[in-house]
């Protein structure tokens, strides 16, 4: 893909150390691109990545993160988003693993991160830890990813209930992270409906956005502090840009006890589709008719000069034969012409193209998703009394 100075699309973003730290070591990076001047228009890849381990370098981690999962983004031809992603998810946390092996003062560092590529006006995602990734439509928004976290898991698992969440002492516990000894698993569920299974997530992946669509992306230190509905009634009420600063406000007023990262982008108004490929170079396809009609006529005229000379050459050996006593009849069979022996070649058809994945336009209606978890070993939220 080409890397372009400019996105095509509406895109905000906003990034706070908040009240009580240092530093940030949250990152987030957007990037544009084009496939091509016959491929699909718009093509932009979001990843906000939340570093962890404190004084261990989290911030390097976390850069880390957003420069190469973007990188290898770049390098693919966007045929095979999904793997694409893992490949590109799984590679950073490799390396940062490899940085804090040789650096005995980054030892211990850490990333999450969540990913947003649209291509045209499909989205596909992924995730590894607790940073989020929200679709928010007409009036309704859906958290599309699930949190990597103790607390996560003991919620479905029915051992705790979402209102005890904050007060938990394994609030802070994560289960997947980039830098990781094993590689994480990277989630590509894209879940749009409570009700859905695993599998039926991840078949979401290339969800079909509608015109005007927004997708935010966020960090443990907005939604510590700030609910779904929230975030909903930011976006509802202004732009992308107003409502992020709106978000991080809220956040700061309510503690700010983490980093806050917010990035948002709008779906495309119209899209323009690539090309059918049979409409390419279109000469070509007259050339090669016009050689193939040459060939055939050819054919026909040796397999007709060639039946006159044998008939000729037979009538005249009969008419010089001596003593003819019966008239001879002999049943000939022409040999067949080059044109008939020739072994018919099928047209050439479409390539049947692979079925677009949840083409659904519409949305569930709003369902609480329960309390935002946030990760260990950051630590961010102050232990309850």
């Amino acid at each position: 893909m080409i890397r372009l100075k400019y996105t095509q699309v509406p895109v905000a973003a906003i990034s706070h150390p908040g009240r009580k730290r240092k530093e940030n070591e949250d990152r987030y990076g957007v990037a544009a691109f084009s496939a091509g001047p016959e491929g699909p228009s718009p093509i932009l890849l979001a990843v906000l990545s939340d570093g962890i381990g404190g004084h261990r370098a989290g911030e390097i981690a976390a850069e880390m993160a957003v420069n190469i999962i973007s990188q290898v983004v770049e390098r693919s031809h966007a045929d095979h988003p999904p793997a694409t992603l893992i490949e590109a998810i799984q590679t950073a946390s490799e390396a940062i693993r490899i940085q804090a092996l040789h650096n005995p003062e980054q030892a211990g560092m850490g990333a999450t991160c969540a990913c947003a590529w649209m291509i045209g006006n499909r989205l596909y995602t992924a995730t590894v830890g607790d940073s989020r990734v929200y679709l928010i439509r007409g009036g309704q928004i859906r958290r599309l990813s699930t949190d990597h976290t103790w607390i996560q898991e003991a919620i479905e698992n029915g051992m705790l209930r979402p209102e005890e969440a904050n007060t938990h002492p394994n609030a802070h516990v994560i289960r997947r992270y980039l830098g990781s000894p094993t590689p994480p698993e990277v989630d590509l569920r894209l879940r749009i409906s409570d009700l859905e299974s695993d599998a039926q997530a991840e078949a979401n992946q290339g969800f079909l956005l509608a015109p005007g669509d927004t997708v935010a992306l966020t960090s443990d230190g907005l939604t510590d502090l700030v609910s779904d509905a929230e975030i909903l009634a930011a976006f509802q009420q202004g732009d992308a840009e107003t409502a992020c600063h709106t978000l991080v406000d809220l956040a700061l007023e309510r503690g700010g006890h983490d980093n806050i990262t917010l990035v948002a982008f709008k779906a495309p108004a119209e899209v323009r589709l690539a090309r059918p490929r049979q409409r390419r170079n279109p000469a070509w396809r007259w050339v090669a008719a016009g050689c193939a009609g040459v060939l055939l006529v050819a054919a026909l005229a040796g397999a007709i000069l060639g039946g006159w000379l044998w008939l000729r050459r037979e009538s005249e050996a009969f008419r010089l034969s001596p003593t003819p006593t019966h008239s001879l009849l002999v049943q000939t069979t022409l040999p067949p012409s080059p044109a008939a022996m020739e072994t018919p070649v099928p047209a050439r058809g479409m390539t049947p193209t692979q079925p677009l994945l949840a083409t659904s336009s519409t949305l569930p209606g709003f369902e609480e998703n329960g309390a935002t978890i946030t990760p260990w070993p950051t630590n961010t939220r102050p232990a309850s009394p």
